[in-house]
């Protein structure tokens, strides 16, 4: 859906209910008296609705609404969010037709890897032209790869939910858990002793069990029953899945002009249902460290949890800071904080599924464990959101870790740390760009105010590049990782011919994503956005 087509589809709306509205005239609607309370509870409910959206967003939201109860109107929404959909699935449902349905009646044996091959090679070329996804590069990319299939493959039958049986991976997830909580403050004494927690599939899951058990603790710390938390608009995603999963109230809050965390605003929001804040060391958007001693001060004036994201800093920052970059406090030296997640599998370079979820002490990990006494297949626990967990990605993580070594890790960083530095440098020499924020760690996001950022995107993914879209502002970033480091000229010279080829040919290229991403940000009505981005992941499964 180009710019005009958006244009013609809310005008369509308009019409469709204009035509339809004649209809309905002679229609009085009568509002009888309501009681006091009543009157009071609908008040209340408009004032808490339209500060939580805003109060543009709200009208808008009650208007659409109404004109969605108009015959016709509603089908002809639902046929244009279908061709926006069909555009994000860049024709992918035609390939769904080949795809296997039902199981072959004779088994292929050792033929099936040969099928699978040829499967691998259909997928588009990732190597050094992915934002992150692939962390693992460089002249040792090979061995290194080695070493983990080696150790995923020796422990691919083991599951550490029996760990009578399996005491090996057990083991290593406890030497995992000890050795990402001493890189990340536990071997400070003023952090305490006491800091523990498990392996995890990835951030999201991290995420999920440090906001189920902050919300579990605050409830018999302080009654809560109603729970809060606040974040940054720069948060990742997985908080709003929590908020979701876990009935608890989530206040998202823009950011500062450094594009940090703003604590003063975060301070506004901290009422007596609020269990905790967060903070981000770096965001995801930008790579920008929030300013974690002061929401360690504002989570400790009351008495809630603080839990920092470290999914993408875990394995950097402590280095980058041993290397003598300028890094501020992050992590459980901080008073303050009470949890953490890094992923393992990002700069860590451990197989994807491999992150860790941290907590200040016994007390907090307590409540995210699930034990059932009254089941007749006995008595169960469980220490994260899965019961079977592949103990090959325990193993794998460990196997990262210990073949690397800290040696290893200082020098991975120094070079994607540089390559961070190259990159900030090549964009601003780019007239028509400017970098988001001060970048603190290997993000890097730029937008302009002279083309459309997401045609040039659009450009650069016609050139093999894969980098992220981002909005408020519209920009796009590259998180650097090892993959990048052969390349990074051959980057910011495609970056520098992109910007120039939108700059003498505006206009979206064919089959490029930039219509849908601006017709998205231009859409006040952020529930029709919703209701795209579902529509497409329901199609794409």
């Amino acid at each position: 859906m180009d710019y005009s087509s958006m244009k013609s589809f809310l005008l369509g709306v308009r019409n469709s209910a204009n035509s339809r509205l004649s209809q309905y005239e002679p229609l009085v609607l009568v509002i009888s008296p309501l009681p006091a309370l009543a009157v009071a509870w609908i008040v209340q409910s408009a004032l808490r609705v339209v500060c939580e959206r805003g109060l543009k967003a709200s009208v808008l939201a009650l208007l659409m609404s109404f004109v969605k109860l108009i015959p016709g109107v509603q089908g002809y929404i639902d046929a244009e969010k279908q061709k926006v959909v069909d555009q994000l699935n860049s024709g992918g449902q035609s390939k769904r037709v080949a795809w296997r349905t039902e199981l072959p009646s004779v088994g292929l044996g050792a033929e099936v890897l040969e099928i699978m091959k040829i499967e691998k090679t259909k997928d588009p070329v990732w190597q050094g032209k992915c934002s992150g996804t692939v962390y693992v590069g460089g002249s040792e990319c090979e061995g290194h790869f080695s070493v983990l299939n080696e150790a995923c493959s020796m422990f691919a039958h083991t599951n550490p939910l029996h760990s009578d049986v399996f005491q090996s991976v057990v083991r290593f997830e406890a030497e995992v858990v000890a050795m990402t909580a001493a890189l990340l403050g536990g071997k400070d004494k003023s952090s305490g002793r006491q800091i523990c927690g498990n392996m995890t599939s990835g951030g999201t899951e991290s995420i999920l069990l440090a906001m189920k058990s902050s919300r579990d603790y605050m409830k018999s710390k302080k009654g809560i029953t109603r729970p809060e938390i606040i974040i940054p608009e720069s948060a990742h995603s997985a908080y709003d899945k929590a908020a979701q999963y876990f009935n608890i109230k989530l206040w998202r809050v823009p950011v500062n002009k450094e594009f940090q965390a703003d604590v003063k605003a975060i301070r506004r929001y901290v009422n007596r249902n609020t269990i905790l804040i967060v903070g981000s060391a770096p965001g995801y958007p930008h790579g920008i460290i929030d300013p974690i001693e002061e929401l360690g001060e504002l989570a400790s004036s009351y008495g809630i949890c603080l839990h920092v994201d470290l999914c993408l800093g875990g394995f950097v920052l402590p280095f980058a800071r041993k290397l003598g970059y300028p890094i501020p406090p992050f992590d459980f030296s901080v008073k303050g904080v009470t949890s953490i997640s890094a992923d393992v599998h990002k700069y860590g370079l451990a197989p994807k599924g491999s992150s860790v979820v941290l907590y200040r002490n016994h007390d907090i990990r307590k409540h995210q464990f699930v034990a059932v006494t009254e089941w007749s297949g006995g008595l169960y626990v469980s220490p994260s959101m899965a019961g079977s967990r592949p103990g090959s990605l325990v193993a794998g993580a460990w196997a990262a870790m210990m073949s690397l070594g800290e040696e290893g890790y200082l020098e991975n960083t120094k070079q994607i740390m540089d390559v961070s530095k190259r990159i900030q440098k090549g964009v601003k020499e780019i007239p028509e760009l400017f970098i988001i924020g001060r970048p603190d760690m290997t993000i890097v996001a730029f937008g302009s105010e002279v083309v459309d950022i997401f045609e040039v995107n659009d450009i650069l993914t016609s050139k093999g590049w894969h980098l992220n879209a981002l909005q408020r502002p519209n920009s796009i970033h590259i998180c650097v990782t090892l993959q990048h480091v052969p390349v990074v000229e051959e980057f910011l010279r495609d970056l520098k011919e992109s910007v120039n080829t939108v700059k003498e040919n505006p206009g979206p290229i064919n089959g490029g994503l930039a219509p849908v991403y601006g017709a998205a940000g231009r859409m006040p009505d952020r529930g029709m956005v919703q209701e795209l981005l579902v529509n497409y992941m329901d199609s794409a499964c």
